[in-house]
């Protein structure tokens, strides 16, 4: 997800799903939530980061040298978390990362070159599920399927890498959907060749609150639930 800044759109969202996240299991069963969420910290901080690293270093190689001055060049996690949007993430399900800024005049094919930028976090987040499905592959020859299921540390470390696959899924998915601020709307923009028109940036002003509606109402949820669960199909049929 990219946005320039956080509107009362996004804190009554959060405010809202927080709440029903904290009823629904850290008042039912509060040791068990906080383990559960401490398990999918990593799986947040990859996702979130690589996410936006794509951006960065694609940009850097289209001929944008703004992303490589403010130091998101990188794979640390630390140039590319917003904490708010890291919080949002683990309370609520959705969340975005520090936006990579960019200067498009710097590329020798606009349309092309912000096409390039706003698929590369989309597809990172793919590589990076494909990646640590094989890692959970490795991990489940090695140890044996009595360690990840009978042991404790052998479960925390298979439930952090399933969330790791599952969470690169979700922001994959959910930053596919074509509405502002999210990239699947740039690259939609591009595609048909509106981006930086009055009808874009019309569109992308009310861009928040229909985000929230589309989340409130279950839209997003309709959208991303079948899209993780064909891939996780897949992820089992490599992995077993």
């Amino acid at each position: 997800m990219r946005r320039n800044n956080i509107d009362i759109s996004f804190i009554i969202l959060i405010i809202l799903l927080a709440g029903n996240s904290m009823r629904s299991g850290a008042f039912s069963d509060p040791k068990a939530w906080l383990l559960d969420k401490l398990l999918l910290v990593p799986a947040i901080i990859i996702g979130l980061s690589m996410h936006e690293f794509a951006h960065a270093v694609v940009a850097d190689k289209l001929g944008d040298n703004t992303p490589r001055l403010q130091g998101r060049v990188t794979i640390n996690p630390l140039a590319h978390i917003d904490w708010l949007g890291l919080a949002a993430l683990f309370f609520c399900g959705f969340g975005w990362g520090q936006p990579v800024q960019i200067n498009p005049f710097n590329f020798r094919n606009r349309r092309r070159d912000e096409l390039f930028v706003a698929l590369a976090g989309v597809v990172m987040n793919l590589i990076m599920a494909a990646l640590f499905t094989v890692v959970a592959k490795v991990v489940l020859m090695a140890a044996g399927a009595d360690w990840l299921t009978m042991t404790t540390l052998g479960t925390g470390v298979w439930t952090m890498l399933l969330y790791i696959v599952q969470i690169n899924l979700v922001l994959m998915i959910f930053n596919l959907i074509p509405c502002p601020p999210l990239d699947g709307f740039n690259i939609i923009a591009n595609i048909i060749g509106f981006a930086q028109t009055e009808k874009y940036w019309t569109i992308y002003r009310y861009g928040n609150w229909i985000l929230v509606a589309l989340i409130l109402f279950g839209i997003t949820g309709l959208i991303i639930t079948p899209c993780v669960n064909f891939f996780m199909n897949l992820f089992w049929l490599v992995i077993l």
